[in-house]
């Protein structure tokens, strides 16, 4: 069980730029409820943070992010969704973690190993993204019945139109270097070095006036939250996650084992 004592998100600052680290990685940095909140107060706080002008938000380990916590946040009973309205636990939404601010510092994503689901999100939400060469990236939403509205209209506001309908239909793997053809990503990285890259680029953005730099995120994020939450309006009337197909592919992921026929319903 996650509780308040584990520590699943590391915060440092040096040099103007702070670091942000996913601290799970026995799990592949899966994300829990307890991971969300515990990610928005380092956000919150790297926002507040006199020292930091920007932040690079990287996972540790083998991989950046597996995603969400399948046996935690997919696993609850039909109960729990209908209470909840989605498969979120109260207070741990990952969709606005970086629409709240106050001061709107850039986030720079340094991703490696996998990128899966959720995390496919987190990341494409941040303000630039470098990506090391062999990572792998999948929107899971898709095969499992939770619809990808919401990262399609990501795609689109990257202007990776032709590429974003792809994978939002197939759901299939993609990797760093098809996302960076695509126009996804602002920088591949050699192998393992993806934290150096990050942090060269992030000098680079703390070398000019703060609030200059503010002004540019806070528009981009505004345009941003625009889209992806007229395209999360058009999706909810499914209510997907209380769906059949939803419910057999998540138990199917746990159980380790190939999912049954989908009936659309």
């Amino acid at each position: 069980m996650d509780t308040e004592a584990q520590n699943f998100v590391e915060y440092a600052v040096a040099d103007r730029v702070a670091t942000i680290t996913l601290n799970r990685p026995d799990k592949l940095n899966a994300v829990s409820d307890e991971v969300v909140r515990q990610l928005d107060v380092a956000l919150n706080r790297f926002d507040l943070d006199p020292e930091a002008d920007v932040a690079i938000l990287n996972g540790k380990g083998r991989a950046f992010s597996s995603g969400a916590d399948v046996r935690q946040r997919q696993l609850r009973s039909r109960e729990e969704f209908e209470r909840l309205g989605g498969p979120q636990g109260r207070g741990a939404n990952s969709a606005d973690l970086l629409t709240r601010a106050v001061n709107w510092k850039p986030v720079i994503a340094a991703v490696h190993g996998y990128v899966l689901g959720l995390a496919l999100g987190l990341t494409l939400e941040c303000d630039l993204i470098v990506a090391a060469e062999g990572t792998r990236f999948q929107l899971t939403e898709t095969s499992r019945g939770l619809g990808a509205s919401r990262y399609w209209a990501l795609f689109q506001y990257r202007a990776a139109a032709a590429f974003g309908d792809e994978i939002a239909l197939t759901g299939r793997f993609f990797t760093a270097e098809e996302g960076f053809e695509a126009g996804l990503f602002n920088r591949l990285a050699p192998e393992g070095k993806h934290l150096e890259v990050a942090c060269e680029l992030a000098l680079q953005v703390a070398k000019n006036p703060p609030l200059s730099v503010r002004t540019t995120v806070r528009t981009r994020r505004w345009y941003m939250q625009r889209l992806t939450r007229e395209a999360q309006f058009i999706a909810e009337p499914f209510k997907l996650y209380l769906s059949e197909d939803f419910q057999e592919a998540a138990r199917a992921f746990a159980e380790k084992r190939p999912p049954g026929r989908f009936k659309g319903r």
